[in-house]
C-alpha cells in the first residue's frame, strides 16, 4: 500500500501534460509530421532520430545482488586480511612483534567476517524486499 506522500507525488505526476518533442539525427527538434515521415523511411532511424533504442528497452539497475554465501565473505576476508596487517604494523607501538600484530589480524577478521556475512544477507533481503533480487 502505498503512502500518502507516494499517492500525492502520484496524482501529481498523472496531472501534468506532457509535450511530445521530436528530434533528427543532428539533434534538431522537427515536427510530428517530419518524424512520421522520417519513421516512414526508415524505422530504425526514426527511432535513432527520437533518441530511443530501436531493439529493446533500456534496464534500471543492471546489478544483481547474489543471495550471501560464505565462500564469497571468506575470499573479501583474504582479500582485506593484508591490507589489515599492514594497517595494524603502521600503526602499533615500537615495541609490537609481528606475531602479535598477526594475532590483531586475525581478531580482527574474526569480526570482520561474520558481520560482512550478515550484512550481504540484510542487503541481499533489503533488495529481494523491493523486487529487484533477479534471480
Amino acid at each position: 500500500m502505498p503512502s500518502k506522500k507516494q499517492r500525492r507525488r502520484r496524482e501529481k505526476e498523472r496531472r501534468h501534460e506532457f509535450e511530445e518533442a521530436y528530434y533528427d539525427a543532428e539533434g534538431n527538434e522537427i515536427t510530428r509530421e517530419e518524424y512520421e515521415q522520417l519513421v516512414a523511411e526508415s524505422p530504425a532511424l526514426g527511432a535513432a532520430a527520437n533518441g530511443a533504442a530501436p531493439a529493446k528497452p533500456i534496464q534500471r539497475g543492471g546489478r544483481t545482488i547474489h543471495p550471501p554465501s560464505w565462500r564469497r565473505v571468506l575470499k573479501r576476508g583474504l582479500l582485506f586480511a593484508p591490507l589489515m596487517y599492514l594497517t595494524l604494523y603502521f600503526l602499533s607501538p615500537e615495541g609490537a612483534t609481528p606475531v602479535r600484530i598477526a594475532f590483531s589480524t586475525a581478531y580482527l577478521l574474526a569480526l570482520f567476517v561474520p558481520f560482512s556475512y550478515f550484512m550481504d544477507r540484510f542487503m541481499y533481503r533489503r533488495f529481494a524486499a523491493r523486487g529487484n533480487v533477479k534471480r
